[in-house]
């Protein structure tokens, strides 16, 4: 239903004092709380005054946890404010609320109470007037005209204590948020770790989509080129009386045929090579190494298998970095380690190039480094002119 302006702050003004009454009672258990010190007769039998306060602070320290339950109960039942649990069961925070913020809170809310009652009773006067006696009334020079005004006055007083019940509402709702939710460093912290678990998936669910990739095309569309290219083979020694253009037509259809199948090899083994996900890192690196042009020395040493998306970058990165020294090192030869380190899976690759290989020469480098910092990992290459190149790379293993 539309609310117009002038009634706009009585919107749920039976929820909000609702609320605030709410306040008022739990910010009363917190008195009584901090009142046990005082129940065997005062300072004045045993303790002196300063003992007694703190005691009353340590009962109040105690019972910080089952306060602090109670008020978010409270926000999140009388008003709908879910308020995240605190990282710690007690802390500074939440004992200033309950001794400083709350209290005073609570003492606005039972003004603003006390005002709704007193505004409540004046605005209706003329309704409960009559309930007196009639010679009380009449034993009142001119109360018609004093009833008019409580009318007015109370009126005024409703609007009032409408306006300062959202008021107080909304300032309880941000001090509490502030000082009995996570401070500020949990929420980061929390935060952190929602988007490190979320980065984990979307890598885990980009390699698993690689490799479906992979599969497809292994499965698919390069055994069909295979098939084509057997049948333009067995064409070119079957059929012996062909003229010549539709021979050689059949010679650069088949030579193409072959060299799509190389073409494709290599990119199903740059997704995610088979040999990767059946046999682990040492063998694919193995094969990445047969198929140099030049002389490749492959050291791995890994206790178990890491996962699969930590497994395949370290694939990518050798397989980019071997790529890289074929075309710009000139070197002689390249040597590729593998190590796990506690918690790091250490990649090493090196040539005896010309070095001087930088992120800016077109080298892919940029984009080696973006793959491996995917998985929170680090890039670093040493590569002065001359040489040597030497490539490192630290994958976390607990990924």
């Amino acid at each position: 239903m539309r609310i117009t302006p002038l009634l706009r702050p009585f919107d749920g003004a039976g929820r909000t004092a609702a609320f605030l009454a709410a306040g008022v009672l739990v910010q009363l258990a917190a008195a009584l709380v901090l009142a046990v010190p005082w129940l065997d007769g005062g300072p004045t039998r045993a303790l002196s005054c300063l003992l007694a306060l703190l005691a009353g602070f340590a009962v109040l320290g105690a019972a910080t946890p089952v306060l602090t339950r109670m008020q978010r109960a409270r926000f999140l039942g009388r008003r709908g404010v879910g308020i995240p649990a605190p990282g710690r069961r007690w802390s500074w925070r939440q004992v200033s609320y309950h001794l400083l913020f709350g209290p005073l809170l609570a003492l606005g809310g039972a003004c603003v109470l006390t005002l709704w009652a007193a505004a409540g009773a004046a605005a209706s006067v003329y309704v409960w007037i009559w309930v007196l006696p009639p010679e009380t009334r009449l034993g009142q020079a001119g109360y018609t005209t004093q009833a008019a005004y409580a009318t007015v006055a109370g009126a005024a007083g409703l609007y009032a204590a409408a306006w300062l019940s959202s008021a107080l509402q909304e300032l309880d709702v941000r001090v509490a948020g502030a000082r009995l939710g996570p401070s500020r460093t949990e929420q980061l912290a929390r935060r952190v770790e929602d988007l490190t678990a979320r980065r984990s998936e979307v890598v885990a669910a980009t390699d698993a989509e690689r490799r479906r990739i992979e599969r497809d095309l292994h499965d698919g569309a390069q055994q069909r080129l295979v098939s084509l290219a057997v049948n333009l083979g067995l064409a070119k020694v079957t059929l012996g009386d062909l003229p010549d253009d539709a021979r050689k037509v059949i010679d650069d259809a088949h030579r193409e045929a072959k060299e799509a199948i190389e073409e494709l090899s290599d990119l199903v083994r740059g997704l995610h090579p088979a040999v990767l996900e059946d046999r682990g890192l040492d063998a694919a690196l193995s094969g990445l190494a047969d198929r140099a042009p030049l002389p490749v020395g492959v050291r791995v040493d890994l206790p178990a298998r890491p996962v699969p998306a930590i497994e395949a970058v370290a694939y990518f990165v050798v397989s980019e970095a071997l790529a890289n020294v074929v075309k710009h090192a000139e070197a002689a030869r390249a040597d590729v380690s593998v190590e796990r380190r506690g918690g790091i899976l250490l990649v090493v690759v090196s040539d005896d190039g010309v070095g001087g290989a930088d992120f800016t020469g077109g080298t892919g480098l940029a984009g080696l480094a973006k793959r491996v910092a995917s998985v929170d990992g680090t890039f670093s290459i040493s590569s002065p002119a001359g040489g040597p190149t030497v490539v490192t790379v630290e994958l976390p293993c607990a990924l």
